[in-house]
């Protein structure tokens, strides 16, 4: 061994490369000890969003006017959960399907024969109407017709073909527990989130028997909370003796549910409220009005202005 490898401090050249590796593994061991988690958007450089899109029929048509929000502010969110409405846009969005591909879509469901009380009025339901029911399957809406128009639209079938992470939110009918669908046959389970009592069938998913989501939970950011900004969007409208006048049978009905609905997220509110919540002022939409596109868009531009602002400050925050 020569004097210079006899040297304090210096070691024979063939050790240097297992003291270059024992550092190394120091360093990687300090790093995981005290750097905090990665989320998978922070290779974005930006927060990671929950969006929660809810229930309401007709109405929810607005949610296309908030996905082209994050469009306009180029953001998506990681996450996404939705009940009966919310979430077949929501699996629309999580199946590569933009605001403008939705529009064309529900405007072309709104005006065809797959839409049973399309009328030069709109879709206004009598209680003539209500006495369609078939009592065997509990139900007057057959769904099959819609879904294939949807499946000609998205290539996907299943929630694991989907881009984004979506939760559907259904309510089990024997106990009235939220069920959460994450897997399987993503069309089944949009149904079952759908399954309005008394218009849509209840729809079987194993041992349950499942009914629309808006009966336990119409709003359902509890399913994305674990995200750095939680998005509610509340569709669940608004009634004024003015202009939508006197009741009728099925304004009692449906708006009840409706009502039923309201307190439900009242309480939710309470109890944890979302980091941003969005409530556009929609009026005199009923729940089968799926032909007025355009109008419940126009009376949803106040509530994305609100939403464009909001999300901008949390992003920016």
């Amino acid at each position: 061994m020569s004097l210079s490898d006899q040297h304090v401090g210096i070691l024979p050249r063939n050790h240097w490369g297992a003291v270059m590796r024992c550092f190394a593994l120091l360093v990687g061991i300090v790093l995981i000890g005290t750097t905090a988690p990665i989320h998978a958007d922070d290779a974005n450089g930006g927060p990671s969003i929950g969006l929660a899109l809810g229930s309401g029929g007709a109405a929810g048509l607005s949610h296309i006017r908030m996905i082209e929000v994050f469009e306009e502010l180029e953001v998506q969110p990681d996450a996404i959960a939705g009940t009966s409405i919310g979430a077949i846009i929501g699996a629309l969005h999580a199946a590569g399907m933009d605001s403008a591909g939705m529009r064309e879509l529900f405007e072309e469901f709104g005006e065809s024969a797959l839409n049973p009380f399309a009328n030069d009025n709109g879709m206004d339901i009598g209680p003539t109407d209500l006495l369609d029911i078939d009592f065997e399957t509990g139900s007057v809406l057959d769904p099959s017709g819609f879904f294939e128009l949807v499946g000609e639209h998205i290539k996907a079938r299943s929630f694991e073909d989907l881009d984004i992470p979506l939760k559907v939110v259904a309510t089990s009918y024997w106990d009235g527990e939220t069920v959460v669908l994450d897997e399987g046959d993503l069309f089944k389970a949009l149904e079952a989130s759908m399954a309005v009592p008394g218009l849509v069938a209840p729809v079987d998913i194993g041992e349950r028997l499942l009914i629309d989501g808006g009966t336990s939970n119409p709003l359902p950011w509890d399913q994305v909370d674990e995200h750095d900004i939680v998005v509610a969007i509340d569709v669940t409208g608004t009634r004024n003796r003015e202009s939508d006048g006197e009741p009728d049978l099925a304004d009692l009905l449906f708006n009840t549910f409706e009502i039923m609905q309201q307190s439900l997220i009242a309480q939710m509110r309470r109890a944890s409220p979302p980091d941003i919540y969005i409530k556009p002022e929609l009026s005199g939409i009923r729940l089968l009005h799926f032909d007025r596109v355009d109008e419940i868009l126009e009376q949803a531009e106040e509530g994305a202005d609100e939403l464009r602002e909001k999300l901008k400050e949390a992003l920016e925050g």
